[in-house]
């Protein structure tokens, strides 16, 4: 059964692993992170750590029963109870209800361990496997996203409120 888990230094090999065999896929329906981003990976992950650590976000990993990432899942920019969602997972694991459910657990997760009681998150038009993930777990639109919170693309924004209890 997969687990998420909070990222952590130890993920840097099985998230970049993850990183390189979904680049095609992700770059087809989100903008690439470039070359750099793979060739600086262990400085983008320190920095990512810093931030959790800080406070300012909190990055999770969905593994699988053999310590591959199955995807990754992140709550951005936590201020007065409010993050932004953003996610990916792996092509072979895509469609299965598996970033449905994931978000679902991280909507409990940022209610009851980080405190959050709204979470937004931005799809683009274009992106109807994430328009569907977010309306299945309980985010509803309310109003355009700037093309340059999508990489140009034009898309929408989505909340949801949360529960602070288990």
């Amino acid at each position: 059964m997969p687990e998420l888990k909070q990222l952590d230094a130890d993920h840097a090999p099985a998230v970049l692993a993850f990183e390189l065999a979904n680049r095609a896929y992700f770059a087809a329906s989100v903008p690439d992170r470039g070359d750099e981003f793979y060739d600086r990976f262990a400085d983008r992950h320190s920095a990512l750590l810093a931030e959790q650590a800080a406070g300012i976000c909190a990055f999770y990993v969905l593994i699988a029963e053999d310590g591959s990432v199955l995807g990754r899942f992140n709550l951005c920019d936590l201020e007065d109870g409010t993050a932004n969602l953003g996610y990916r997972v792996a092509q072979h694991v895509a469609g299965r209800g598996i970033a449905t459910a994931t978000v679902q657990e991280l909507c409990r997760l940022a209610g009851v361990r980080h405190g959050l009681h709204t979470l937004r998150a931005a799809a683009a038009q274009a992106n109807a496997a994430s328009q569907k993930v977010l309306t299945k777990a309980g985010f509803v639109p309310v109003g355009p996203a700037d093309p340059a919170d999508l990489g140009g693309e034009p898309g929408t924004w989505y909340q949801r409120g949360l529960a602070l209890q288990p």
